[in-house]
C-alpha cells in the first residue's frame, strides 16, 4: 500500500521563529525533518558532510577533540560570500539527499524545515509552503538575545538570506510570529488542522 502525504516546506529567515513553528507541528501530530539538525549529523566526525567541511575548509575548523567548531565556522561563512557558497555546494546536495530519504518514510502531514528554501528554489519539492515571519525590528532582537551577537553582526546575518518581504510573496501561506508563542501555537493549529483536512480530501486523489 502506498504512502499517503502531504508535504509542506517550512521556511523564514533568521530569528522569526521556524524551529519553534517546527515544534507545535510535531507536539501536533504532524511528522517533521530539520534540516539544520541533518547539517548538525552530516557535521559529525566520518560523516560525508565532515570530510567535505574539512576538505574545503581546512583543520582551521576544527576544535581540539576533532570535532567542527560551529560557532568559528558560522562566523567565517556569515561574514564571507565565497566561503559561504563553498560550504553550501559542498553539504547542501548531502543533506537534500537525507531530506529524501526520511520524507519517503514518512506518512500524513510531513513538515520540513528549509532555511533556503526559496533562495536555493526548492519549492517543486514540497506540496505547499508556510513563511515563519516578523517585523524586521523583532527579529533583530531575536537573534541579538538569542546568539549573543552585536546588532550589527545580526544585521549582517540576515542580509545573507533574502528578504522577508520578497519570501511572503513566494510562500503560498505565512504565519505572523510577532506576539507571544501562544499566538504562533494558535496559526499553527489552525494550519495544521487545515492540512489535515486536505488530506482527508485528497484520499482517493493519487498517492505520492
Amino acid at each position: 500500500m502506498k504512502l499517503r502525504r502531504l508535504i509542506v516546506g517550512l521556511t523564514g529567515g533568521i530569528g522569526t521563529g521556524k524551529s519553534s513553528a517546527l515544534n507545535l507541528f510535531e507536539k501536533l501530530g504532524a511528522a517533521t525533518v530539520s534540516l539544520d539538525q541533518i547539517a548538525k549529523e552530516q557535521a559529525k566526525p566520518g560523516r560525508k558532510g565532515y570530510k567535505a567541511i574539512v576538505k574545503d575548509f581546512g583543520t582551521c575548523v576544527l576544535k581540539k577533540d576533532g570535532t567542527i567548531d560551529r560557532g568559528l565556522l558560522g562566523r567565517v561563512v556569515f561574514n564571507d560570500k565565497k566561503a559561504r557558497l563553498g560550504l553550501e555546494r559542498a553539504t547542501h546536495p548531502l543533506i537534500l539527499k537525507e531530506m529524501a530519504r526520511l520524507v519517503g518514510r514518512m506518512n500524513g502531514v510531513v513538515i520540513v524545515d528549509v532555511p533556503l528554501l526559496f533562495e536555493k528554489k526548492l519549492q517543486k519539492s514540497f506540496d505547499a509552503t508556510v513563511l515563519i515571519a516578523c517585523q524586521p525590528d523583532k527579529q533583530l532582537q531575536r537573534i541579538v538575545r538569542r546568539d549573543g551577537l552585536s546588532l550589527a553582526e545580526a544585521r549582517r546575518r540576515v542580509k545573507t538570506q533574502a528578504p522577508l518581504a520578497q519570501k511572503r510573496m513566494l510562500a503560498d501561506v505565512t504565519i505572523n510570529n510577532d506576539k507571544n508563542i501562544q499566538h504562533l501555537e494558535h496559526q499553527v493549529r489552525e494550519y495544521h488542522e487545515g492540512l489535515r483536512l486536505l488530506l482527508g480530501g485528497l484520499s482517493h486523489g493519487n498517492s505520492r
